[in-house]
């Protein structure tokens, strides 16, 4: 699939912010663990987001899209306790069913997982938490087998601020009756703080949820009757940066300020000052952004799902900046599209020295992961010409219909099958 992208038009209105992808991955396999049903709102309409539905579905739970953007999930007549290899390859959040069916079965068996193809995200951290509950795990042949026969208290000392292993353990602790879980060093993403709202108000006791230590005590019972899912901060941000180019104007609807802090700050930095009045952000493009510093950190930092972003931003700035990817060292795919449209970039290690060219050029590329292809649509935005990017469905993974958004505010975006 690719995108044929006309460059240099204008983009001015209204763009309203879906789900957070994020939250709806860790909230969805956690509905395991309730006693009744449950309707879910501004679930965003993205490929992860179907798969989680798919493996639902595999594993027994009921399904139901009530309209784009709200689904009905009916837990209780889960049947099975394997996770299959199709599925579970194609989604790294996947593995976030392996504690539930733990909790749910005392039995569990998930293929290692897949996702985006920027370098090793070790599970490791999921799998050592789980233990310390008490639970038996092998891997064989790909597929991760764990045995629980009682779960017990523990204390778990995160080696690293990882948000898949706390959304993960915090979950599979929810429903441990009896038993006191404390993590520690936890990730403070607010994807974190939203599936535990869920848990809590499902009648989790969670404490301490976007603090560095959480302690769970396990409930006899969860069950809540709907959730509304936060909006997405990295949609958010991209199209802020979107606005950011020369004679762009965009008014972003439905987002939460304190997530998007740490992307307005960095815009700020670069001279890009958004306007935040009634619940809206307008942002305003500036002819050259300023060159800034840029280190990627878990949250309250600056995201790492960004960098690719704003990478394509300051390739247009006014001055040498630097990108220090500290989360996946890895993640610079990107960078070498973007040289294709004459972006002027070097890398060494985990770091990227961008020097600002006056404009960027049409090209042909190729998008090698979610983020990758959000990037190089806004160079494809800018470009002089005609800009193909093949590989483009990575970008549905996380972006609900980017083109018909875009589009709507003047930009000429063709989807080729």
């Amino acid at each position: 699939m690719k995108f044929i992208i006309e460059g240099g038009r204008l983009l001015r209105g209204e763009v309203n912010i879906s789900g957070a992808k994020n939250s709806a991955l860790a909230i969805m396999p956690a509905s395991i663990l309730l006693s009744k049903p449950v309707i879910l709102k501004n679930v965003p309409d993205v490929e992860d987001v179907r798969i989680m539905i798919e493996l639902l579905k595999y594993l027994g739970v009921k399904v139901k899209k009530n309209s784009k953007n709200v689904i009905e999930i009916d837990p209780r007549d889960i049947n099975k306790y394997q996770a299959p290899y199709e599925l579970i390859s194609k989604m790294r959040a996947s593995i976030y069913v392996l504690g539930p069916l733990l909790v749910k079965f005392g039995k569990a068996i998930v293929y290692m997982p897949g996702g985006c193809s920027f370098g090793p995200r070790p599970i490791d951290f999921h799998i050592e938490g789980l233990r310390k509950m008490g639970a038996e795990i092998k891997i064989e042949y790909g597929n991760i087998i764990a045995n629980v026969n009682e779960f017990k208290s523990t204390y778990i000392q995160l080696p690293f601020k990882s948000v898949g292993a706390t959304i993960h353990l915090m979950m599979t602790s929810s429903l441990l009756k009896g038993k006191e879980i404390i993590i520690s060093n936890c990730a403070l993403e607010p994807e974190v703080v939203d599936l535990a709202s869920f848990l809590n108000k499902a009648g989790a006791k969670i404490y301490g949820a976007g603090y560095d230590e959480i302690r769970i005590e396990g409930a006899e019972n969860l069950e809540i009757d709907e959730y509304e899912i936060i909006p997405d901060r990295i949609e958010a941000g991209t199209f802020l940066v979107a606005g950011s180019f020369e004679n762009n104007e965009i008014t972003i609807k439905n987002f939460i300020l304190d997530h998007i802090k740490p992307i307005i700050e960095k815009l700020n930095e670069a001279g890009i000052f958004p306007i935040i009045e009634n619940e809206k952000i307008i942002v305003k493009g500036v002819k050259k952004p300023k060159a800034i510093e840029i280190q990627t950190q878990p949250f309250p930092g600056f995201p790492t799902d960004m960098q690719a972003q704003f990478m394509t931003l300051l390739s247009v700035a006014d001055g040498v900046s630097i990108i220090k990817e500290n989360i996946y060292p890895n993640r610079f795919a990107h960078a070498y599209e973007l040289m294709r449209m004459s972006a002027d970039i070097k890398i060494t290690e985990n770091i990227a020295i961008v020097k600002g060219v006056e404009r960027l050029t049409s090209a042909i590329v190729s998008a090698s992961d979610l983020r990758a292809s959000a990037s190089l649509v806004l160079a494809g935005l800018i470009a002089e010409g005609k800009t193909i990017i093949e590989n483009v469905e990575h970008i549905d993974r996380g972006y609900e219909n980017i083109e018909i958004k875009l589009n709507s505010i003047g930009a000429k975006i063709d989807r080729i099958p």
